[in-house]
């Protein structure tokens, strides 16, 4: 699966500079957020917002919802 789905894995991701987007939930915690998309700007990740948890945990073929994820593409 090529998503880290969650603020732990996502966080994690991009500090080891494995991801190359990081996908966000517009109607996440702002407080949780902040801290990813400050992150990623630092790292030079891009990041795209999603309009909810919902359709991001769809997305990443989960059942409930997902604050955010990363992209991390298959590693050769």
């Amino acid at each position: 699966m090529p998503y880290k789905i969650g603020t732990k894995q996502t966080t994690k991701m991009v500090e080891q500079g494995l991801a190359t987007t990081v996908y966000v939930a517009e109607d996440a915690d702002s407080r949780i957020t902040e801290k990813i998309v400050q992150l990623c700007t630092r790292a030079g990740v891009d990041v795209t917002w999603v309009d909810t948890m919902a359709s991001l945990g769809k997305t990443c073929g989960i059942d409930i919802g997902a604050a955010m994820a990363a992209y991390v593409p298959d590693q050769p």
